[in-house]
């Protein structure tokens, strides 16, 4: 574990790291990432599914009630699950004919510098509203805390709790944010990783299990059970609707390419079975604790899973800090690779400009982007408290992710490589057909998160 921990913290080093290529050269240079023990497949399976399986997971009971059942949520991640094993195979074969090993060096190669410095601005956009998305479920489960201790030292229930402005827990994230995240984000590398690689894993498969363990174990009559199909409910629209939560909870597209390129065998048939099996294991995980969840509550399950439990259950109680302190350890990460990409070009305008970057302007820099980062995120999850709203705009930025920036891989290098006409044919047309797709669903999702946003919907 501590070996895979090590590679962990190096890969998301190494994402702000510059590696140059001769794309579409006879003789392509071997991918060239940070030195190491090189990664195997349980390895390889492991960084994707810790990449993957996150706060998405929180989400999911909600997004099969609002698809209208478990068949048509099922449905849904099923053909999901074809487009979102495609990109990842997409972006390994990119990865291996560019020689780059970052997501934004791979698009940049393959695609051009335009194309590449869109990839650039998603990216950071995607990573500061997955920041976001992280205040709001740390906000959540605060919440449900700050209830549970003043039952626990008053004996009263949380309802009657007088309100003041330390008892909130909105000042309690402010506390948090200030005093611990901001001083675990302010250094050049984030150390402290290495440490708690494998708390993301363990918060969300033991949700999974507390959430199967409470349905069996609840009496008959307090389990809201709901039939595996609603009629009503479904409907083409609705369904469209969870794609950005699908999207949001099996991405780990960003990570697959440091991944990849960090591999003992970069075989593309054996990245194609290493994709296959961590995406499976994620639908497993999703798929439980979706129904599970949907079946407990049904159309009363809440946006976050765990705030349809009751703060005093152990069980969730336990899930709430392991989820708590997996956001708050993994919150820097998110920031510093947010970070290092916005500073490259503050670098290089410092370069060209005055020939060189101090150290006094690279600490001044840094210091201005995180107090910026973190000050900015926590104003935007105290004022848009609903989780189901953030993912919304995440999961439609997902798609470039997913499926644009892949398709446009696949369609490029379609144009430059080796292959038979019926080969670049049915590749163009499959790339194709994912953009199309990723441009349908960002342009939907984005739409119905703006409108819930602004309170239209």
């Amino acid at each position: 574990m501590e070996e895979l921990a090590r590679e962990s913290i190096s890969l998301l080093a190494s994402a702000s790291a510059k590696h140059g290529s001769k794309y579409g050269s006879k003789s392509r240079p071997p991918l060239d990432v940070s030195s190491g023990p090189r990664l195997g497949s349980m390895g390889a399976i492991f960084i994707m599914l810790k990449s993957a399986l996150g706060a998405g997971l929180l989400n999911f009971p909600w997004a099969f009630e609002r698809a209208g059942g478990i068949r048509s949520a099922i449905a849904v991640e099923l053909v999901s699950l074809v487009f979102l094993v495609s990109g990842l195979i997409i972006l390994g074969y990119s990865s291996s004919i560019s020689g780059q090993c970052t997501y934004q060096g791979v698009v940049k190669e393959v695609c051009g510098p335009a194309i590449g410095q869109l990839c650039e601005i998603c990216f950071v956009f995607n990573l500061f509203m997955i920041s976001v998305a992280f205040l709001v479920i740390v906000d959540d489960q605060l919440e449900k805390l700050c209830g549970t201790l003043y039952e626990l030292v008053t004996g009263l229930p949380d309802s009657e709790m007088p309100y003041h402005f330390y008892t909130d827990q909105r000042f309690a994230l402010v506390l948090l944010c200030f005093l611990l995240i901001l001083p675990l984000s302010i250094p050049k590398e984030i150390s402290i990783q290495k440490y708690i690689s494998v708390l993301g894993t363990l918060a969300a498969t033991y949700l999974t299990v507390a959430i199967i363990v409470k349905y069996h174990t609840t009496p008959t009559v307090l389990v809201r059970i709901s039939p595996i199909y609603t009629d009503g409910i479904s409907s083409w629209a609705s369904m469209f609707s969870v794609i950005p939560t699908i999207c949001f909870g099996f991405q780990c597209h960003e990570a697959s390419i440091a991944i990849y390129s960090s591999m003992e065998n970069q075989k593309l048939s054996h990245w194609v079975l290493i994709s296959v099996i961590s995406m499976m294991f994620c639908l497993v995980i999703y798929s439980l604790t979706g129904v599970y969840g949907y079946l407990t509550f049904g159309k009363d399950v809440k946006a976050d899973i765990l705030m349809s439990y009751t703060g005093d259950d152990m069980l969730m109680l336990i899930a709430r800090l392991l989820f708590g302190i997996s956001i708050i350890t993994i919150y820097p990460i998110i920031l510093l690779l947010g970070r290092s990409v916005i500073q490259d070009p503050l670098h290089s305008w410092r370069r060209r400009r005055y020939g060189v970057v101090t150290v006094a302007f690279e600490n001044r820099s840094r210091y201005v982007l995180t107090v910026l980062w973190i000050t900015v995120t926590l104003l935007i999850a105290t004022f848009v408290p609903d989780i189901s709203k953030v993912i919304s705009v995440i999961g439609g930025i997902s798609a470039f992710f997913i499926f644009i920036f892949p398709g446009l891989c696949l369609m490029f290098a379609m144009q430059s490589e080796p292959v038979s006409w019926k080969t670049r044919v049915v590749l163009t047309g499959w790339g194709v057909v994912t953009l199309l797709c990723g441009s349908f669903i960002f342009g939907q999702s984005t739409t119905i998160a703006i409108m819930q946003i602004s309170g239209r919907i």
